[in-house]
């Protein structure tokens, strides 16, 4: 049997990237595919197209009357801050993100450091090129308190590889729908309270009017002195500026941040060269080709089964 057909452009800035989206679309069947990295390109194939799978895409095209046939813009990430805000998105066009793919990815990347700094790792690798002999006992995640700001599925993985390390976890969502997932729950009206006793604070929740800067001073000067932050969600949860106040002073053990206010990190800012900060490159939960392809793929789907889409966007609640 043939599969029902509907216009799909796939836009991204990297060329190999829509290439391949393109070609695994097409593999299922659907053939009418356009691939697009640039604006002009991104102009010429919107007349007719309904559906459009995207990163990065010049947004303001989509309140022109190329785009009047478009009805779901699917991201390819999981983020869709900018995506909520931009008044070039007609309020009538569905958007969903990606969920469900990025759990496995973060949450090592999480305990890759967590267990790099309860072991002193750095000590070990010192110690070897200094070819010194330096035995010491080191600490364990065991009995340690680890806390997670957001319980999707991101904070849901996080949860269960601390159970693992025979962690208390306590958790913080607006929902509580997960709160039988950890040991003590709190409410976005108990930040305090929920950061007080921890020694890890993992931050996965998405940027909304909510959100943002919600880590600012008064919550780091309220968590433990030797206590580490993890930022795996979006970076202006923090204040940058005061996270780096309060860093200085000697408050905190750590920061891990792997997104900031400014991507790219800009050559020369503070945090680069700080030695209690460990800065990466918002990679801690890549979209895949193939990850990102296969959910696309399910919701194409239900899209043309007018079954309710994953991953749909409710713009009030910002994701």
């Amino acid at each position: 049997m043939s599969k029902r057909q509907t216009n799909i452009l796939v836009f991204s800035p990297n060329l190999t990237d829509v290439e391949a989206y393109v070609e695994s679309i097409r593999k299922e069947g659907y053939l009418s595919v356009q691939g697009a990295t640039t604006f002009e390109e991104a102009e010429k194939y919107l007349p007719n197209t309904e559906v459009i799978l995207a990163w990065k895409f010049p947004t303001q095209l989509l309140n022109k009357p190329i785009s009047s046939s478009v009805r779901w813009f699917q991201s390819m990430g999981a983020g869709v801050n900018d995506l909520v805000t931009d008044p070039s998105i007609p309020k009538d066009m569905f958007i969903t993100r990606i969920v469900d793919q990025f759990g496995t990815y973060i949450s090592e990347y999480v305990f890759s450091f967590l267990l790099d700094i309860v072991k002193d790792g750095p000590r070990m690798r010192q110690a070897q090129l200094k070819q010194s002999w330096d035995s010491f006992t080191s600490d364990t995640l065991k009995g340690k308190t680890i806390g997670i700001a957001g319980l999707g599925s991101i904070g849901a993985e996080i949860v269960r590889k601390a159970r693992a390390f025979d962690m208390n976890v306590n958790g913080l969502s607006f929902s509580g729908k997960q709160a039988s997932l950890v040991d003590q729950h709190y409410f976005p009206n108990q930040w305090l309270e929920f950061v007080k006793e921890l020694d890890y604070l993992v931050q996965t929740l998405p940027l909304t009017d909510q959100t943002h800067y919600v880590i600012n001073k008064d919550i780091l000067l309220a968590m433990k002195p030797n206590a580490c932050l993890i930022n795996v969600g979006r970076g202006a949860l923090i204040n940058e500026d005061h996270l780096i106040s309060v860093m200085q002073s000697g408050h905190l053990q750590a920061a891990i941040l792997d997104v900031f206010e400014k991507e790219p990190l800009p050559k020369g800012h503070i945090l680069w060269s700080m030695p209690n900060v460990y800065v990466t490159s918002h990679l801690s939960g890549p979209s895949t080709v193939e990850g990102v392809s296969h959910f696309f793929i399910k919701n194409l789907k239900r899209y043309l089964e007018e079954q309710p889409l994953h991953g749909l966007v409710d713009r009030k609640l910002g994701y």
